[in-house]
């Protein structure tokens, strides 16, 4: 099975940076998707096993793809239907599109196209491709239970301890530490976090050794304290840029990923797919700000805006080339702009050429006049066998003449 675990260096040289995303914008996309899955999920009823699923999906994908090619909030409703499957609590994707209708804006909503439901089930595939298939994920939840069945102390305290230390899990899942650590580890440093905050100090423990020098040895092993530092600081920071989200602007929107620019690095095969891409409607205005209306008018304008010195310049072709792949991120096909553009779609290869048109042979002028000769199977037949002998009947006038169908036949009674 894949290694869903990286380090600090790793997760600074994602693909959203990489393609221009600066690291703080990146964690925000991070966190806002993790919380619209956490919110969407609460609203139809889901549990906290399949929400945490859906986030750990979202986080995973970004790894090998950049928020400029795929919107978060597409993913993430993607993430969130795929782990109802996995979690065995299933939703409708019409459902899940439409929770997220209640919660996004126009401006949001806007990525997902003219088919929100085609958008998310063509996601899937991916989805599923990007992480491999591997679809079992543990979170902490289960080990947080189990080491608090095992603390010794006031049981008010313990319980109040462990509904913050839940809370702190669930906050966690909007930062990238499912990314570095394991679920234990993870779970062991937020129960950490939770008795400092909550003063209540594990002395006793059930099943403690004598080399336990600490409770969470029992547990895990080669745990150190800066290691479990670093959990906490990572989670205590959460809620400090939670503070700063007022002052930040919004997020221009974002097309749908059957629409986006191919995620690539040549520069000229990106002039090319801006240049022939199908021309989306127009963004709906938004409430915010006006900064905000600025970028979706330049955004419009972008998108309806084709150059024409651009277009001229490419051959035309009648049909699409051979070499165009199926998979996400190849150039668009050169041939053909005006017919092919609008058929186009980023997830599926170009449709065929249609089959050549093979003519007919053309009949004779007398063709439908003129019969067949008869068939020769009928002369060469064997001949019938000959009649048998007709004996002395009466015959039909009762006067004695031979028939056949009177030979040997009874004279009926008249009465």
């Amino acid at each position: 099975m894949p290694c869903w675990y990286y380090d600090k260096k790793e997760l600074r040289e994602t693909p959203s940076i990489l393609d221009g995303v600066t690291y703080e914008t990146e964690r925000r996309y991070r966190k806002e998707g993790a919380r619209f899955i956490m919110e969407c999920g609460t609203k139809m009823g889901l549990g906290h096993n399949t929400m945490a699923t859906g986030v750990v999906y979202f986080h995973r994908f970004y790894m090998f793809h950049s928020f400029k090619s795929f919107p978060r909030y597409v993913t993430a409703c993607c993430c969130l239907f795929l782990a109802g499957k996995v979690e065995e609590t299933p939703k409708k994707c019409r459902d899940i599109i439409k929770t997220a209708r209640g919660i996004l804006n126009d401006n949001y909503f806007y990525s997902f196209g003219d088919d929100p439901k085609e958008e998310v089930m063509t996601l899937e595939r991916i989805l599923l491709q990007t992480i491999k298939f591997d679809l079992q994920v543990e979170h902490p939840y289960t080990f947080l239970l189990k080491y608090a069945k095992c603390f010794k102390g006031d049981q008010q305290k313990l319980q109040k301890m462990v509904q913050m230390a839940w809370n702190f899990v669930n906050d966690s899942l909007s930062t990238v530490v499912c990314l570095q650590w394991e679920p234990e580890i993870i779970a062991v440093a937020l129960i950490h976090l939770a008795s400092k905050l909550s003063k209540f100090t594990v002395l006793d423990w059930l099943g403690r050794q004598p080399q336990h020098q600490r409770w969470w040895d029992m547990f895990v092993s080669n745990v150190t304290m800066e290691i479990l530092e670093d959990i906490c600081h990572q989670v205590l920071d959460l809620y400090q840029s939670t503070q700063k989200e007022g002052q930040e602007p919004n997020s221009p929107p974002q097309k749908p990923p059957s629409r986006a620019d191919s995620p690539t690095t040549n520069v000229k095969s990106l002039t090319l797919s801006s240049s022939v891409d199908c021309q989306p409607p127009p963004p709906p205005q938004p409430s915010g700000n006006g900064g905000e209306l600025n970028n979706i008018q330049s955004i419009k304008s972008l998108a309806n805006a084709v150059p024409v010195a651009v277009v001229s310049i490419l051959p035309p072709s009648d049909a699409l080339p051979l070499a165009a792949v199926n998979t996400v991120g190849a150039p668009l096909p050169p041939g053909n702009l005006n017919s092919n553009a609008a058929s186009y779609h980023m997830y599926h290869a170009p449709p065929p050429p249609p089959p050549p048109v093979v003519p007919m042979p053309p009949y004779a002028a007398n063709a439908w006049t003129q019969q067949p000769p008869p068939p020769t199977h009928y002369t060469t037949a064997a001949p019938p066998p000959p009649m048998p002998p007709m004996g002395p009947g009466p015959g039909p006038a009762g006067g004695g003449a031979p028939g056949y169908y009177n030979a040997g036949r009874q004279q009926q009674q008249r009465y």
